[in-house]
């Protein structure tokens, strides 16, 4: 029985049948034409929405195109259910597509005819490999029907970013796409930016980006000067507080408290009176360095490379270098592990994952779980997530859940479920959530004699990724992985005979050009054929001497290029490396068929979990890794009462059960009961962090309206090639604030103040707009407030004329550049002044709750009063220097 009102994936087919139908008659009929009509269709298209045409009617003629040039140029027929997912992209939504399903083809047909409209498309990845991936893959594509593809990558310079995102489809990561956003907004020059208007964006692994990512904000932040010294002495003292005594740890909230009798050793430990004073604070530093201690661990929550503490990304398990935790928390876990402590950061410029996509004209996504997200993506991004329908039916068996007493029984019994696993042939996929227990797993199966492929954040794994995914559907082969590693690579039963031949290529020719190693290819195990293949490769390359001149870099590339698989090669391309690659394929193609039919014999892909996660979403993504396009296959997660979720969420009141049954610690429970309260659990600390996000998003809200005011103007003065009557404005705005406001005050005070109020006027006119000193008091004093006014415009608009004269006799066209430079240098000076009062407001407005006030509203409020103090403030110190420049020449220059 199915939700007659709810998201049904086969209502959804019946809905779009025709549409879907319609397409897939008009690529029948392309079948029929040669290359040059099909790649002619884009000139078309693009001339009819030249002459007015909606691209929704280009649609089912654009979709049948995609498809017919992926038959021809990947060999690949797209399903039914990927032409639907195309449509439900192109319409603004999400798309729940299985693993497996090929989102990464579904999402040319919307980028297709998207890009049809020339204002660009971006396809936004989780890192750079899946970035270079598919912008190489799905750019053959492209480049088929005259569409120009883009990749920006994490080395990229200013220059090759602005070619690429000109591009008519650009592959980026979310993070990429979001510094360079947030650079261009703090650029001097207009030809330093290097993004377009934002059209429409395409997400892919949408969950991971919009909700798990979403909880800590953008950041470009530059050095501070504040002393390391505090960060060195905190980590000594926390060493000596006690927990429960001195501190008390709540895990939920992943937070430290202080106790009465904590502070009071902390406060003779460092012979102060108060470690709450304004003046030199201690507490956060104390907290950061109690934290580092006790809730941010090493080769869970990061890692030392290069003696520097990287951060493990909790939900992909991948590391990401270059990113640091704000509010000196990096700094205390760098003073914990004793590596280099670098100084803290100040906010140059910062916006939330949730307003940067919400820039986009149309946003959609896709990912193989969003449902249990749904109702976040309405409310925060208004758009809609829509389930599709498997191409084949899942035959995948969900096991229920074992559940041990202690931790020390459940990786025991994971153990012997690997072994049963390895003896039967069964190819099983282990996903553990952090770096630490993977290796604690790959310890044990070691001493089970038991043979295993480890793959987590660790460099010298990551680098091995690829070849791990492509191996670990092979029949005896046990894959450790932590939880989302290999994300968006298929696990094929038998093996990935496409990926390996690449790979023993690609090794080969590293081994032996850019080792200058003899040829090291018996890692693979290769038999007598391929050796024999691999060598005449290197043999022809070597005579031809194609890499003589060639950068290990550039040997790559071009090794890449030449393994694509276009049916033709390019007039570039060696025929060498695609003759030898077909070779290969062929023969592992055979060997990995036999394995597969092996692999399906003894029941698929097996998955064990070795912990709940917080979200029910990332569990869901690992039972997902088995059962693609209908294969079988089962998962199982192996849980203890001592794992994380169990313990913080209620495990002990089970475990007092176990232990009044007097249950043995080697028998697991294997409960309905247990199952839902654990998914109860998820949801809660699901509901936990949505709050987080939405409070995010709410106060971030009030900043991102002043943000696009901020932005716009500096758009507005960056693009424009005469900024002298914004000059005039700003001087203009600032006489009219300095009159209001001491009229006001006038009003409020007794009559006699009168002679005051202009003497006070004139003053500070005179010091701010630098007007001559020569006006009288007394004639101001005769004006009305109107009168006035006017008649300081005229004053400043001839004291302006005269000092642009000044400046232009001595460098023609100077004032000009000076009238930019200040405008942008304030705007930028302030604005990251504002951010950091905002920050403090915003870690102090909590309080106001004690007194029955709406911290957000009071927020808004307060929010607005900074912001008006900060335009304020712009327009007078612009004025202030632009009317006070003094230009030095240097006689030596001049001659």
């Amino acid at each position: 029985m199915f939700n007659l009102f709810g998201n049904n994936p086969n209502k959804i087919l019946r809905k779009y049948e025709e549409k879907v139908d319609r397409i897939k008659l008009i690529s029948s009929e392309m079948k029929e034409w040669d290359d040059l009509e099909v790649q002619t269709q884009t000139k078309k298209f693009k001339k009819r929405i030249q002459e007015g045409s909606d691209i929704n009617a280009l649609l089912p003629e654009a979709f049948a195109t995609i498809k017919e040039a992926c038959r021809r140029v990947l060999h690949i027929n797209l399903f039914d259910v990927q032409i639907l997912g195309g449509i439900i992209l192109h319409e603004g939504n999400i798309t729940e597509m299985k693993t497996g399903e090929g989102k990464t083809l579904t999402s040319t047909l919307p980028a297709y005819l998207n890009a049809l409209t020339g204002s660009g498309v971006h396809i936004v990845t989780v890192n750079d490999y899946l970035a270079k991936r598919d912008a190489e893959w799905m750019g053959q594509i492209y480049s088929f029907l005259g569409i120009q593809t883009g990749l920006i990558q994490q080395n990229m310079d200013a220059a090759n970013r602005k070619i690429n995102y000109n591009k008519d489809i650009t592959y980026v990561t979310n993070s990429e796409l979001g510094f360079d956003y947030l650079r261009d907004n703090m650029a001097i020059d207009k030809d330093d930016i290097v993004q377009r208007d934002f059209n429409f964006c395409i997400i892919d692994e949408v969950d991971s980006i919009l909700i798990d990512e979403a909880r800590t904000p953008l950041i470009i932040s530059g050095p501070s000067d504040i002393p390391n010294n505090q960060y060195i002495t905190s980590n000594t003292l926390a060493q000596k507080l006690i927990v429960n005594q001195h501190y008390e740890i709540d895990e939920k909230a992943k937070n430290i408290i202080l106790t009465d009798e904590g502070i009071i050793f902390c406060e003779n430990f460092l012979q102060i009176s108060n470690i709450y004073q304004i003046e030199s604070p201690w507490a956060q530093y104390i907290l950061n360095a109690l934290k580092a201690q006790e809730l941010f661990l090493k080769d869970r929550n990061y890692i030392i490379k290069d003696n520097n503490v990287v951060i493990v990304d909790e939900f992909t398990g991948r590391i990401m270098p270059g990113r640091r935790w704000s509010d000196g928390l990096h700094q205390a876990i760098e003073a914990k592990e004793q590596v280099d402590i670098q100084n803290e950061n100040q906010t140059l410029a910062s916006i939330t994952y949730q307003n940067f996509f919400l820039l986009y004209h149309k946003l959609s996504g896709m990912t193989g779980t969003a449902s249990t997200e749904s109702p976040e993506f309405e409310k925060i991004y208004k758009i809609n997530v829509v389930s599709i329908p498997t191409n084949k039916t899942c035959i995948r068996e969900d096991l229920p859940d074992l559940v041990y007493k202690r931790e020390f029984n459940k990786w025991t019994a994971i153990a012997n479920e690997c072994y049963d696993m390895y003896k039967i042939g069964r190819p099983t996929l282990i996903g553990t959530t952090n770096v630490e227990k993977s290796e604690l797993l790959a310890k044990l199966l070691k001493e089970y004699g038991l043979p295993y492929n480890l793959l987590n954040a660790k460099p010298e794994n990551v680098e091995k990724e690829a070849e791990i995914i492509a191996q670990a559907g092979q029949s005896k082969t046990l894959t450790i992985a932590t939880n989302m590693a290999g994300r968006g690579t298929d696990i094929i039963l038998g093996g990935n005979a496409q990926q390996f031949s690449k790979l023993i290529i690609l090794q080969s020719i590293k081994d032996y050009f850019i080792h200058e190693q003899k040829l090291q290819i018996d890692n693979y195990q290769p038999d007598q054929e391929i050796k024999r293949y691999l060598k005449n490769m290197i043999s022809a390359l070597k005579q031809k001497k194609i890499f003589d001149h060639m950068t290990n870099e550039d040997i790559l590339s071009y090794t890449e290029l030449n393994l694509l698989d276009t049916q033709e090669l390019q007039y570039n391309q060696i025929d060498i490396i695609k003759t030898t690659y077909n070779q290969v394929f062929s023969l592992y193609d055979k060997i990995f068929s036999l394995d597969r039919k092996q692999v399906i014999e003894c029941g698929g892909l097996h998955v064990i979990g070795t912990e709940r996660h917080e979200s029910r979403r990332i569990d869901n993504q690992l039972r997902g890794r088995a059962g693609r396009q209908g294969d079988p296959g089962s998962s199982r997660f192996f849980l203890s009462l001592e794992d994380n979720l169990l313990r913080i969420f209620g495990g002990d009141k089970i475990l007092n059960l176990m232990e009044t049954l007097n249950i043995d610690d080697e028998v697991p429970i294997e409960s309905v009961i247990l199952n839902r309260s654990l998914d109860n659990a998820q949801k809660k600390v699901e509901s936990y962090y949505y709050d987080i996000r939405k409070q995010l998003f709410e106060y971030d809200e009030v900043l991102n309206n002043q943000r696009q005011a901020i932005y716009a103007e500096r758009k507005r003065i960056l693009h424009s090639t005469y900024v002298r009557d914004c000059l005039l404005e700003y001087g203009e705005n600032t006489i009219d604030e300095i009159v209001d406001f001491y009229y006001q005050e006038y009003n409020q005070q007794l009559a006699q103040y009168n002679t005051s109020r202009e003497k006070q006027i004139h003053k500070k006119i005179q010091v701010i707009l630098n007007l001559p000193s020569e006006i009288v008091v007394n004639l101001l004093n005769d004006m009305g407030e109107r009168e006035v006014k006017s008649f300081l415009y005229e004053q400043f608009r001839i004291t302006y004329d005269l000092r642009e004269a000044y400046l232009e006799q001595l460098r023609p066209g100077l004032v000009r550049q000076l009238e930019k430079y200040y405008l942008l240098q304030q705007i930028d000076t302030a604005w990251q002044e504002h951010l950091e009062k905002m920050a403090n407001l915003r870690e102090s407005i909590g309080w106001r709750s004690y007194g029955q006030q709406d911290p957000l509203t009071e927020y808004k409020n307060e929010a607005f009063g900074l912001f008006i103090n900060m335009i304020t403030y712009i327009r007078e110190t612009v004025s202030y220097f632009i009317m006070r420049s003094r230009l030095v020449i240097d006689p030596e220059k001049v001659m």
